[in-house]
């Protein structure tokens, strides 16, 4: 069994953008330039938002962080949305979920301008995305790309199984896995919430992509000899013996499935690092756009 060091991988490539980015600097172009809107308090979004700011440092970006109460009006948001996207000194933006209730999520995600859309969730990008032009393609499953790429794991021909069929990562990540690429080119099937035989289907898979937001869901008689697995689960559940009060499990259990794996990914250190440096590709990416 071989541990996927999704942390030591992410610092790599955030270390290859820092120097793209400098020959960037050095050649008289500006340092590429991400935005971030975060509404509220969310303790999960806080965390994320800093580690982005933490992550635009290390690879030599620019970044503004735009902070609202979570009082902030849908019309009020729309127009902060509006002004980044014809800011030109602005590259990339996101705008951090989950967004409280009052807000209308799909309405701020299709109002970002897809050219700036570095999370790779505006309707264009998913659409390019699903026949195989280029795009910004959402961070989490381009992570997991590039793990696999990374630890030269064969997808070719394999059966890959998705569990989950969000919009964030499950729909996204069968896509790539489907596609004539490497990686890729995989026979994918997704799973959910209403597939029978579940078990079985999962048992019957080279990859298993773990994302159905459930701790400790897949257990080792859900998993083959060999199989690689890739646990996107992040649920914080309580710990009384850790600072913070709580601690991250994934949605695999991990040891009880590791022994069985010929590749795992562990959480926390797994996919999660890899999120924000997919988020850096993509800014870089929106930056040589420009």
């Amino acid at each position: 069994m071989q541990l996927i060091d999704g942390k030591a991988t992410a610092a790599a490539i955030k270390q290859e953008i820092a120097e793209e980015v400098k020959t960037m600097v050095a050649n008289g172009e500006r340092a590429p330039h991400l935005a971030a809107i975060l509404v509220g308090h969310d303790g999960g979004s806080e965390t994320y938002v800093a580690a982005k700011v933490k992550a635009c440092e290390e690879c030599g970006f620019t970044s503004t962080l735009l902070r609202f109460e979570d009082s902030i009006t849908e019309e009020e948001l729309l127009a902060q949305v509006d002004a980044l996207n014809k800011n030109p000194e602005i590259d990339g933006f996101i705008v951090q979920l989950p967004l409280p209730k009052h807000i209308d999520s799909q309405k701020v995600i299709e109002a970002v301008d897809y050219r700036k859309d570095v999370d790779g969730f505006n309707p264009v990008n998913v659409g390019r995305l699903s026949i195989g032009l280029p795009c910004f393609v959402s961070a989490t499953p381009s992570g997991i790309m590039d793990l696999l790429d990374r630890y030269h794991i064969e997808t070719k021909g394999k059966h890959c199984v998705v569990l989950g069929r969000s919009n964030i990562v499950g729909k996204p990540v069968a896509m790539l896995m489907m596609q004539k690429t490497n990686p890729g080119n995989a026979t994918v099937t997704v799973c959910h919430s209403a597939s029978e035989n579940l078990n079985e289907i999962c048992a019957s898979a080279d990859i298993l992509i773990a994302a159905i937001g459930q701790p400790e869901f897949v257990k080792a008689d859900m998993v083959k000899e060999g199989a690689v697995v890739i646990d996107v689960g992040t649920t914080r559940v309580p710990d009384a013996t850790k600072k913070s009060g709580f601690k991250l499990k994934g949605d695999v259990k991990f040891d009880e499935v590791a022994p069985k794996c010929s590749f795992i990914t562990p959480v926390p250190g797994g996919v999660g690092p890899m999120t924000i440096c997919s988020l850096m590709k993509n800014t870089l990416l929106a930056a040589k756009r420009r």
